[in-house]
């Protein structure tokens, strides 16, 4: 069995690692900056081993596999440290913060013979899996847009995470990589990008709309934001009917497909018990089992250029870190 390390004491963290334990995994180890921090979680989730550093945790040789849960940019340097530990990594989205980061990080993996994978986990979802089955099929017939929104009403106080450009705060990263990478996953690279923003206070982006081009000229209409909430809901649109993600589309309770004469023709639930998170560590497992690789619904070198694609919004709202 595949033994989990956490890198990280948020909640993110808490969140990954009950649902690893609601389902079968095994969790040994979890490790923080301070032993205090590290001692509490522990407690908190019945973990056997505590360390008071990063460095202890994945030296630990009771972990093959180190969950990364750390703020943004802390991302590509405890992957790293953790690669050269000998440790598969399952990174937090966003991967990293730049393209060149995620570039690091995995050719490190790869150099060494390890798996370095996105926690971009809505894409093992059973929702986005029946998504999938649904264009293949040609149901709705050819894609031509792709609408897609993750808002959220966060704390104004500037000295917070999401508001701090020294830890990748605004709406870009932290939110706006879901449409993101849900277009790549629908539409592919795109062969063209343009964006608007608007700032807050301190620098980050409070709301960004992202205009993707792709192949064929389909386009992708994606917005974030973290002053109001939005429906985050997503919209596929193709030549005979459309796919409708309902709230969150990014951990949907349904999905339904209309015709192009407005009838409703499919509606699909299903229960996801916990969060949903335990489809990435399931996936993440298999690449170890098989000795390595790619995984075919977020592969490795597709995290790295999604990332470029981040890095062109940035550029064209003038957004830095």
């Amino acid at each position: 069995m595949t033994r989990w390390g956490i890198l990280g004491t948020g909640g993110i963290a808490a969140a990954m690692t009950a649902d690893l334990q609601l389902h079968g995994h095994i969790v040994n180890a979890v490790g923080s900056r301070t032993a205090e921090s590290a001692a509490r979680f522990a407690a908190a989730h019945a973990l056997p081993h505590s360390h008071g550093s990063y460095e202890e945790l994945v030296a630990d040789p009771d972990v093959d596999v180190v969950y990364i849960a750390t703020p943004h940019p802390q991302h590509a340097p405890n992957a790293l440290l953790a690669l050269a530990a000998g440790k598969h990594v399952l990174v937090e989205k966003p991967f990293t913060m730049d393209r060149a980061e995620a570039e690091r990080v995995a050719e490190a993996a790869r150099a060494s013979g390890l798996v370095a994978l996105e926690a971009m986990w809505t894409r093992w979802l059973p929702h986005i899996r029946r998504m999938h089955e649904i264009i293949a099929d040609g149901t709705i017939g050819e894609v031509r847009t792709v609408i897609a929104q993750h808002a959220q009403r966060v704390s104004p106080d500037p000295a917070g995470r999401m508001l701090d450009p020294a830890l990748g705060g605004g709406s870009l990263l932290d939110l706006g990589i879901y449409p993101v990478s849900f277009a790549w996953d629908v539409l592919g690279e795109p062969v063209a990008i343009e964006a608007l923003s608007t700032p807050t206070s301190t620098g980050v982006d409070a709301l960004t709309s992202i205009l993707l081009g792709h192949a064929g000229g389909a386009q992708s209409v994606l917005t974030c934001g973290l002053e109001a909430r939005g429906s985050n809901t997503a919209l596929i649109v193709g030549t005979e009917g459309r796919i409708e993600l309902g709230p969150f589309y990014f951990t949907p309770t349904w999905l339904r497909v209309v015709d192009s004469d407005d009838r409703e023709v499919e509606r699909f639930e299903a229960r996801i018990t916990g969060r949903g998170m335990q489809y990435e560590a399931d996936a993440m497992e298999r690449l170890i089992a098989a000795g390595g690789g790619e995984d075919p619904l977020m592969p490795v070198s597709q995290s790295v250029a999604i990332m470029g694609t981040l890095d062109t919004v940035r550029a064209r709202i003038g957004l830095t870190y």
